[in-house]
């Protein structure tokens, strides 16, 4: 568990806590993305939206509108002092996510944060420690390991469907897919461009579903060909601020594992492809699989099978994420996404930059 006590300790903890009254819970970061998690909350009868956080009013005036939030402020020190809030969703861009999470744990909050984690491993661990120091729950926002379709590969994984995968690839491929909003384009908020963006989601499920071996070493190449000039091209979502944009357009990457599987990753803002793509591909001893189309391969009776599910379940995977959270918090549930899951993304997120930077191999402690 991320807090480092006992579920059975942390229940009897939570219940006390919150036994008859809802989870309180403040919003740091009210952007584009904490419309999602504010509208989920509202489907949840035992949750209560106390406050809303964000460094420009015209977000708080929105998030008071839209959502009806009670209270705002543009400091979550501020809030955390005069609201006191059970727990704190942090929606700010990357950079902000360590601070903000420390703080909520260290006033005595239970905290999720967007992905990834953080900017660098470092912040990623001084996040677990204060969630271990003060007994608190902390969840990584990796919805895409509660897709249904990532739970049955992960139920084929467990049958011995695939036997020992030995290689994965996974892609985010956006032809013309730049935000215009936000600060995307700027490293020294983002820490990145495409890979620490819609990279992270791709490489974090990949890595749920080989198991999460250990990374040991990753090589990585980022190109910016694109995002940093201006386009006549017609794109879909608009023309962003190329003036400040300094993140990567394109990054690809290999990871290998202990257990001698190799991951190759590939995702793009922009790249001149046919198409978008999201998809993982792996390759067993037994068997395979894609995510999309979602499709089983491996021999049966003589034959070569392709296997696919008539019905698959459905659910929202932001809304599971965050019930998955509230029932962390309310129920001593084991948190499924936690910091310890969080940092080796983050590490492999990082041997990748890096080895772009130095153009050579980089050991993933």
């Amino acid at each position: 568990m991320a807090s480092g006590v006992s579920t059975e300790s942390f229940r009897t903890e939570s219940q006390t806590q919150h036994k008859g009254r809802k989870l309180r819970i403040a919003v740091i970061g009210c952007g584009g993305i904490s419309n999602v998690h504010l509208n989920c909350y509202k489907k949840f009868s035992d949750v209560e939206i106390v406050a809303g956080v964000d460094i420009k009013p015209e977000r708080l005036e929105w998030a008071q509108k839209e959502h009806g939030v009670p209270a705002v402020f543009e400091s979550w020190k501020e809030m955390l002092k005069k609201v006191q809030p059970d727990a704190v969703d942090v929606c700010t861009p990357n950079g902000v996510h360590a601070p903000a999470v420390i703080d909520g744990l260290n006033a005595g909050c239970h905290a999720t944060t967007e992905k990834p984690m953080a900017m660098t491993p470092k912040e990623c661990e001084q996040m677990i420690a204060a969630a271990k120091k003060n007994k608190k729950k902390l969840q990584v926002g990796f919805q895409f390991r509660f897709n249904p379709s990532t739970t049955l590969l992960v139920n084929a994984r467990n049958a011995g469907t695939f036997g020992d995968i030995m290689f994965v690839k996974v892609q985010t491929l956006r032809r013309r897919g730049i935000p215009n909003w936000g600060v995307f384009g700027r490293k020294d908020l983002q820490g990145g461009g495409p890979m620490i963006d819609i990279g992270v989601h791709i490489l974090e499920m990949a890595h749920y579903l080989m198991g999460k071996p250990r990374p040991v070493s990753a090589t990585g190449s980022c190109y910016t060909y694109l995002g940093n000039k201006p386009t006549d091209a017609i794109c879909s979502w608009g023309k962003w601020d190329h003036a400040t944009y300094n993140v990567e357009d394109l990054a690809v990457g290999m990871i290998k594992f202990e257990t001698g599987a190799t991951l190759m990753i590939e995702s793009s803002f922009a790249a001149h492809i046919e198409k978008d793509v999201w998809n993982v591909t792996i390759m067993g001893e037994k068997g395979g699989a894609t995510l999309d189309p979602l499709m089983i391969f491996r021999d049966h009776h003589g034959h070569m099978f392709n296997e696919t599910p008539a019905v698959l379940s459905k659910h929202d995977m932001f809304e599971f994420k965050l019930q998955h959270f509230v029932d962390c918090v309310r129920n001593g549930t084991v948190c499924d996404a936690d910091g310890a899951d969080g940092v080796v993304v983050q590490k492999m997120l990082d041997a990748i930059y890096q080895s772009s930077e130095s153009n050579g191999t980089v050991a993933i402690p």
